[in-house]
């Protein structure tokens, strides 16, 4: 079981940048060294890592909260109602489970009886995913399964084996329609009011069997048993009913705002957990803080490329960031830049109104008074490029009159 000391209290890394080479004579380096030093402080007292993200929940006596009690109420009550909205109907969650079931047990009778099915030989059936830690959506029928193999995942034993579910399905439910679709991670199984995936993964050993023209692609592979290690971790660490809350929130957030859609579940997940528990006496935070905590931390930063953002605990030392481009870490800093000031003037109900893609974020707005605009983007890719000074002027003899003039003057 993972702590959260060993999670949220581990050390920043070390952060000692050595001057970057001029890759022309007589040229500065593209960027100084951020100073390690304070005004009136000697070397031995700096410490050499990163500082971490600002958050104000974590010194709360010196920044305590601006909102009343009635308010954060109002506010948990919108949130907890807006919560509900987005829950799977009670006919979509017996439609999920019962696939669900029906694929698992057709599972088991090939782990007892591997001679009924010789084309793969199973290790283990897990449910991840979010049908599996209880933050599934309205309208998004999915489950997802993770089958470890004990043999090579070949392209035509992963469609037989989900062919050979889809006949027992049938066989068993002559009334309903069922069909399998073959994928890169694996296989669908369709049912009529249902989707069950089946992520195909395999024993660490035969990783170095693998044959990309014959087996399933090893990224996929690794992505499948990742999502083994987070359904477990998040079963033992974030099983608490707020942060489930909060995570569904944000799926829906994510699809509404355009800036929002780089962050990945997991992401999600890990930062809700952190949100809700990471607190100086490890009390939960309310619905309503936690919220706004999520779009605080965000907005100082977590995720930009220069700042120590939570280490993945399913696969330290990774930050949860690594996976973002620079382009995605400006656009999420950004809009939560945005949605925070929205949120702070009262206009929390608004990230939520309305159906599809939301342009609040993108476009300017009034609350209470208060003019709100989107930020400009601040990562260009041409500033990116290396700044080797201005390049001497060309010159040339003016053949009228002897002149030297330079060539843009003539």
């Amino acid at each position: 079981m993972y702590s959260l000391g060993s999670f949220y209290g581990a050390p920043p890394i070390a952060y000692n940048p050595t001057p970057l080479a001029a890759a022309t004579p007589g040229v500065g380096p593209m960027r100084p060294p951020v100073p390690m030093s304070v005004h009136g402080a000697s070397p031995q007292q700096i410490y050499q890592f990163k500082p971490p993200t600002f958050d104000p929940y974590l010194c709360d006596q010196f920044f305590p909260r601006s909102s009343t009690e009635a308010e954060e109420t109002a506010q948990t009550q919108f949130l907890l109602a807006k919560h509900n909205d987005i829950l799977p109907s009670t006919v979509e969650q017996s439609a999920i489970s019962a696939l669900v079931g029906k694929v698992k047990q057709t599972l088991d009778k090939i782990i007892v009886a591997p001679e009924t099915f010789s084309s793969v030989a199973i290790e283990e059936v897990r449910e991840v995913g979010s049908y599996k830690k209880g933050t599934m959506l309205t309208k998004h029928n999915v489950a997802d399964l993770v089958i470890v193999l004990k043999t090579l995942p070949l392209i035509e034993a992963v469609n037989a084996l989900g062919q050979k579910i889809v006949l027992d399905l049938k066989a068993e439910n002559h009334a309903d329609i069922f069909g399998c679709v073959i994928r890169e991670f694996g296989c669908e199984i369709a049912g009529t009011h249902a989707v069950v995936r089946v992520l195909i993964t395999i024993l660490p050993q035969l990783a170095t069997q693998l044959d990309k023209d014959l087996h399933l692609p090893e990224t996929e592979l690794l992505r499948n048993m990742s999502a083994l290690r987070h359904a477990r971790w998040f079963e033992e660490n974030a099983s608490h009913s707020v942060v489930k809350a909060l995570i569904r929130l944000l799926k829906h957030l994510k699809k509404k705002h355009q800036g929002l859609k780089s962050l990945n579940v997991w992401c999600i997940e890990l930062l809700s957990h952190y949100c809700v528990m990471n607190t100086p006496t490890r009390t939960p935070l309310p619905l309503a803080l936690a919220f706004r905590r999520f779009f605080q931390v965000l907005a100082s930063g977590i995720l930009l490329p220069n700042s120590p953002a939570l280490v993945d605990p399913c696969d330290a030392p990774a930050r949860i960031h690594f996976s973002l481009s620079l382009d995605e870490m400006d656009t999420i800093c950004s809009t939560a830049q945005t949605l925070l000031r929205i949120i702070l003037h009262g206009g929390t109900e608004q990230l939520f109104a309305g159906e599809g893609t939301s342009t609040v974020s993108t476009e300017m707005s009034i609350w209470e008074n208060v003019v709100i605009t989107p930020l400009e983007k601040a990562y260009s890719e041409v500033d990116m490029q290396p700044y080797y000074g201005e390049e001497p002027k060309k010159e040339e003899e003016n053949t009228n009159g002897g002149e030297t003039l330079p060539i843009a003057a003539q």
